[in-house]
């Protein structure tokens, strides 16, 4: 940060949403860190309850593909929006609004009647709810740490999102089995509200929050769209986000009608690759942050090994139904689904670093935007691969693989262009 603007930043004291009292960075980041968890949760649940719904509305899989499709319909627009807000409005009212649009997507699929266009229309709305989440909450956490330390933040939020997939989908696979789909969305739309309370209890933003006034905002946007950084991370990050789509919507199916297994397994594998998010996310960022204090470049420390993350898990996916037994099958799935998302904290604190004070918020939401661009397709052309190949195993086969290699060529990209200390000196941007 440079000049008075970082001055003003570094003696602000922590704000409490609601309230005057500071709160510690620790609780701000598990707030942050449980508001993933249920949005990862929420763009994970139709996929677990894909059978009970194509069943009870009769849904072709390429039907259901658009159904999944339909909840990235307003995201992206919804993420480059809220970006630009979150750097002149503050994120405790910006997050409490998210948090409360999902709760109101959920809530009304409780009532038996509610149709297939109910649910389609809730999805929509849900996603553009969900769509600003991660940069938002990125931004936030970011505000509670200087520069050069944000890898570590980045990555507890996307810790906290693979912890929705490793707690909430075995969870939500159990509970549809018992009570219903509805019941599961039901769930969910009160965890947002409980979430709420919390947040105005105890959220707010840290000492290190700056607004979009002062030295930066002179800087053109385009200028900073067109680095090599802003670039290749958000071209890495598209082929993630097909990843995770895939996941999400497909793969609970992929695992109970290919590889037999029931619901409550399937819920439980489809989990399995988000403990190993937490586990690469942590130890990637833990590495990342260590090369960074010892003064390591940041197109080492976050493209590199960013770039090394996404490779391996294309890699994985080309395997995943190639291999047989339930060991090896966890194996590539973790790997395949995991080492890929641990990429995305390094591809947000590498944007982050670029930016001047006050513009990381739309960086950051914009990427995210173009990224989910691959989320909306990803279902879509799945559930079509599914039903025009001879049989529907063969379009899984065909659908991992097409994941796998978008996931390769983005780990390429990435590894030629992420450079934020060349960046930096391009935008003549302090550090």
């Amino acid at each position: 940060m440079g000049g008075g603007v970082a001055a003003v930043a570094e003696s602000r004291p922590a704000r409490r949403f609601g309230g005057s009292e500071p709160i510690g960075r620790r609780a701000a980041l598990a707030l942050l860190m449980a508001f993933m968890m249920i949005n990862f949760a929420d763009k994970a649940v139709l996929g677990l309850a894909a059978g009970p719904v194509m069943t009870e509305f009769g849904l072709s899989n390429t039907e259901f593909g658009l159904l999944s499709s339909a909840f990235y319909l307003l995201f992206s627009a919804s993420a480059a929006t809220v970006g630009l807000l979150g750097d002149r409005m503050p994120a405790g009212t910006l997050l409490t609004g998210l948090a409360l649009t999902w709760s109101a997507a959920q809530l009304p699929l409780l009532v038996p009647a509610a149709g297939v266009g109910t649910l389609l229309v809730c999805r929509v709305l849900l996603g553009a709810g969900e769509g600003p989440g991660i940069p938002l909450a990125t931004h936030t956490a970011f505000s509670w740490y200087p520069a050069r330390a944000r890898s570590l933040p980045a990555t507890m939020i996307v810790a906290g999102g693979a912890l929705g997939g490793v707690i909430g989908l075995p969870l939500l696979a159990l509970l549809i089995g018992a009570w219903g789909w509805r019941a599961a969305l039901g769930l969910l739309g009160a965890a947002g509200l409980v979430w709420v309370a919390c947040w105005r209890r105890w959220g707010g933003t840290g000492p290190h929050r700056v607004s979009a006034t002062g030295e930066g905002s002179r800087l053109p946007y385009r200028r900073i769209f067109l680095t090599g950084t802003w670039l290749g991370s958000t071209a890495s990050a598209f082929t993630v986000q097909w990843a995770l789509a895939l996941l999400t919507a497909w793969l609970p199916r992929h695992l109970s009608q290919q590889r037999g297994y029931g619901a409550a397994a399937a819920g439980l594998l489809a989990g399995l690759p988000m403990a190993g998010s937490v586990l690469l996310a942590l130890g990637a960022g833990a590495l990342s942050q260590r090369l960074l204090r010892r003064q390591v470049s940041g197109r080492t420390a976050q493209g590199l090994l960013g770039a090394a993350l996404a490779v391996a898990a294309g890699c994985g996916l080309l395997l995943t139904t190639r291999v047989d037994g339930t060991a090896a099958l966890v194996a590539v799935l973790v790997v395949g689904f995991a080492a890929g998302n641990a990429q995305t904290p390094l591809n947000n604190a590498a944007i982050a670093d670029v930016c001047p004070p006050g513009r990381s918020g739309l960086m950051l939401g914009s990427s995210y935007a173009v990224a989910a661009v691959a989320a909306l397709l990803a279902p879509a052309v799945t559930g079509r691969l599914a039903d025009i190949a001879p049989t529907p195993a063969a379009g899984f086969t065909t659908a991992f693989d097409l994941a796998g290699l978008l996931l390769i060529a983005g780990g390429l990209i990435a590894a030629s262009s992420v450079n934020p200390e060349r960046d930096r000196a391009r935008l003549n941007v302090p550090l």
